[in-house]
């Protein structure tokens, strides 16, 4: 009888903890939110090139986090090509892949023959600091770096062009 009284405390003492950090862990969350500033990040491109977010201050940043593994990501990805072919030199797309082999990403790039910037994080190390749990998301980031929109799942060229010409200072053409 005691050994059972000890399991139910044990549970119930468990059973709390549990909500209790499930209930706090948002309050303690530092992911940017929008209105937000983005975070910053200096990562790799395919081509060995450092790409940091800064270096796009001014401009109009599409970033969105993928997988090439990723169903939905390769449901996107003729999309954000098309939005790439008409409106890549008003707004820069930067596709960020999660934690993957660069060839991995080579040859996504080459099956959907993708002319946007690809960035590697390697380590994920940039899900944290823009709460991103999935992929793929996106984070519309208005010309003075300011996160504007945040969207998760895949996306039409329609609706990026939609988003975009809401936030950006100047509509695309």
């Amino acid at each position: 009888m005691l050994r059972k009284l000890v399991r139910i405390t044990i549970l119930v003492v468990i059973g709390v903890a549990f909500i209790y950090m499930a209930v706090n862990l948002g309050k303690n969350s530092t992911a940017a939110v929008v209105g937000d500033i983005a975070p910053d990040f200096s990562l790799e491109d395919v081509d060995g090139n450092m790409v940091s977010l800064k270096d796009y201050r001014g401009e109009f940043v599409i970033l969105n986090f993928f997988a090439s593994w990723c169903p939905p990501c390769r449901e996107e990805a003729p999309e954000l090509q098309a939005f790439e072919d008409e409106f890549g030199k008003q707004a820069k797309l930067l596709i960020l892949s999660r934690a993957e082999p660069k060839i991995n990403v080579q040859e996504f790039i080459i099956e959907f023959k993708s002319t946007s910037t690809y960035v590697l994080d390697y380590n994920d190390s940039m899900a944290k600091p823009y709460g991103v749990l999935g992929q793929p998301e996106t984070f519309f980031i208005d010309e003075s770096g300011v996160i504007r929109y945040h969207h998760i799942g895949p996306m039409t060229k329609e609706f990026i062009v939609e988003t975009v010409n809401k936030y950006k200072k100047d509509p695309l053409k």
